[in-house]
């Protein structure tokens, strides 16, 4: 779907969230931004939420694919510390809006796919019951999607290096001791 206008449409409203709240943009202010009607804008969206939604999905789409590999949880929590700390203006004033509930949940997908990337690839071959993998990933994802939403609530401070650094450290290991646990042979 994604062509010229409806591009030039989103680039608009990013552009604008990164100089004011979401509260302070109309639809108005984005088609005049980008030089369109509203009825296009309305070709492509029902309003500034299905915007939103639209915009996060390819945003958690792209961390996602930049992602090269799922070798370690450190490594891809390092491009989406790096990936949202260039757009921290944008992040911030979707997360404290009142589509806080819609980000939440792409967040809280991207953590669950980026944890199974992760428990799969430490999995390499190795059998475990399917219930068991499944609380392994529900354990990760919700750790990652409390540690992320409190980074957000924090304002997105640099600080979250260090904090991720040292649940690396408490934590190293304790997904293969888990899995090895639960090995069925």
């Amino acid at each position: 779907m994604p062509n010229f206008t409806y591009n030039a449409i989103k680039a608009s409203f990013i552009k604008l969230l990164n100089e004011r709240p979401l509260s302070q943009i109309k639809v108005k202010d984005i088609v005049a931004d980008c030089g369109v009607n509203r009825n296009t804008f309305y070709y492509y969206f029902h309003d500034i939420p299905s915007l939103i939604e639209d915009m996060v999905t390819e945003e958690a789409e792209y961390i996602i694919q930049k992602y090269p590999s799922a070798d370690t949880i450190e490594a891809f929590f390092e491009t989406v510390i790096d990936y949202v700390l260039e757009k921290k203006t944008m992040f911030l004033h979707i997360y404290n809006s009142v589509n806080r509930e819609l980000f939440e949940q792409y967040l809280w997908q991207v953590c669950e796919r980026v944890v199974i990337l992760y428990v799969d690839s430490v999995l390499d071959g190795r059998r475990i019951r399917p219930e068991d993998r499944r609380i392994i990933v529900q354990y990760l994802k919700a750790v990652s999607f409390g540690v992320a939403s409190a980074w957000l609530q924090s304002g997105l401070t640099e600080e979250i290096r260090s904090t991720f650094d040292r649940i690396y450290q408490l934590k190293k290991g304790t997904v293969e001791e888990m899995i090895r646990r639960f090995e069925t042979r």
